[in-house]
């Protein structure tokens, strides 16, 4: 005999109450819990729909597992056909849902719920009104109205496009104060610039007039052997055989420094170069060597910079942004370097050994080429020139997890959330230039070699983090 008692009262949640936010899930959603036998009659679920006139259907459960869901519009449909209320409405469900049997979607509560809104988007347009069923726990299952559904997600993307207005706005702003901050630099560049020069031009003239008067003291000497007692002393009071010697080597040693300066000047200046609408030929190793003079400060006595500079031509670039990606990748490697020459440290003074290849000295390599990808099958095409910038360091290298959240980071959906320096290096390099953005590391901590570029170097055994930068030419 069918089950005609009166089922169980459907359940709803709490879920509805919440602030949703981007990362909001189908548990944070109404859902409705409403599960009957599907030897039920009918006529009990059809009462129960006519007392709660919201409940979108009801789960089927065949000796307590899931058998599928009726929704109120399935069966609404097949009872107001001709002779289908005689025939369904006093039968068990069962029966009905034989005729009614639809695919049903079923998905997890910890789906976000804009993921969840584009799989009931894809359904056939038929099923576009049923609801969704979403699996709580094992065994477990509840019911979303789809209207909820869409609402919810509607209400997201409304979040998210607002989230992206206000992050667009913040870095137009943080853009515009750094517009303004490099034009401040340039200004203040400039001013230290002049008086540099001043110093510069007049301290060639210093070195004349100096050579000049030794002279005129040495002629002196020369035709007067014996000097007054009074000059002699003078002499012997002001260490006039040092200062003769020392003299040179002064006005030197203020060359220098006022050249040092010059240059970190200048470097300053092209660093805070702002571009112009269209790219310019730009001399890609006088921009490497001002952002390694800037991060002189930075680099400690015990980290070695080794250059490698092939024969570049002019590289039609944005500056001011290859720039940035310099600095950022070679700031990453320095601190890569700083942080293993601390752990180095402090494995010799509290465990009594040296982690790991105690004899390397900390190095950057910048390795400079122009170079022709593999040539495409069956194409007599020239093969394009484009221009390689390797930068790589000796460092512990990146963990897995490490390599896998920056590579996570050089998409859309991750940029959005959070633009990290290196991400920013890799949508300049690909997006402002046309070129390729690729990082290869291997990390000691593992033992073998995690490579994000199936052309790494097989001779390359040690570790270390390299990226590199492919730049076509035009």
């Amino acid at each position: 005999m069918p089950n005609n008692k009166i089922v169980s009262p459907p359940h709803l949640s709490e879920g509805s109450d919440r602030d949703l936010t981007i990362e909001s899930t189908l548990r944070e959603l109404r859902l409705y819990s409403f599960q009957v036998p599907s030897d039920c009659l009918g006529i009990e679920v059809a009462r129960v729909f006519e007392k709660y006139p919201r409940l979108p259907g009801a789960i089927l459960v065949d000796n307590g597992k899931f058998a599928g869901m009726l929704s109120r519009l399935r069966l609404l449909e097949y009872l107001i056909r001709p002779h289908r209320l005689e025939l369904f409405l006093h039968k068990p469900l069962h029966i009905l849902y034989t005729y009614a049997r639809t695919d049903v979607l079923v998905l997890p509560d910890s789906m976000p719920i804009l993921a969840a809104a584009q799989h009931a988007l894809r359904r056939s347009p038929e099923l576009l009104g049923e609801p969704v069923v979403v699996k709580t726990e094992p065994n477990i299952y509840q019911m979303l109205d789809i209207h909820e559904l869409h609402i919810a997600y509607w209400q997201i993307r409304g979040i998210e496009t607002q989230v992206r207005y206000e992050r667009a706005q913040a870095q137009m702003i943080q853009s515009e104060k750094m517009a303004s901050l490099g034009r401040l630099v340039d200004g203040v560049a400039h001013e230290i610039l002049d008086p540099v020069g001043f110093i510069w031009g007049n301290l060639t003239h210093v070195s004349m007039y100096t050579d000049s008067l030794m002279e005129i003291v040495s002629a002196y000497e020369n035709h007067l052997p014996q000097i007054p007692n009074d000059i002699a002393e003078l002499k012997e009071d002001i260490e006039f055989d040092f200062l003769r010697q020392d003299l040179p080597r002064a006005i030197e040693s203020i060359k220098t420094g006022a050249e040092r300066l010059k240059k970190l000047v200048i470097s300053l200046q092209n660093f805070c170069h702002i571009d112009e609408v269209y790219p310019k030929p730009a001399d890609l190793h006088g921009l490497l060597d001002s952002i390694v003079l800037l991060l002189k400060s930075r680099l400690t006595s015990e980290i070695e910079i080794v250059k490698d500079y092939g024969n570049l031509p002019p590289v039609p670039c944005f500056a001011g942004q290859l720039n940035q990606v310099f600095m950022n990748i070679l700031i990453n490697a320095v601190h890569s370097l700083l942080n293993e020459a601390v752990h180095q440290k402090f494995a010799m003074e509290f465990q009594g050994k040296i982690r790991q290849h105690p004899g390397r000295k900390p190095r950057i390599e910048i390795t400079t080429k122009v170079c022709s990808l593999e040539p495409v099958a069956n194409t007599n095409e020239p093969l394009p020139r484009w221009v390689s910038i390797k930068i790589a360091d000796n460092g512990p290298g990146l963990s897995e997890n490490a390599q896998k959240q920056i590579l996570e980071s050089f998409s859309i959906e991750r940029r959005t959330e959070k633009e990290t320096s290196l991400a920013l290096s890799y949508r300049i390099v690909t997006a402002k230039h046309g070129g390729q953005f690729v990082m290869r590391s291997r990390s000691v901590s593992l033992g073998v070699g995690d490579s994000l570029s199936s052309d790494i170097e097989e001779s390359d055994v040690e570790s270390g983090t390299e990226f590199e930068i492919m730049l076509p030419l035009v």
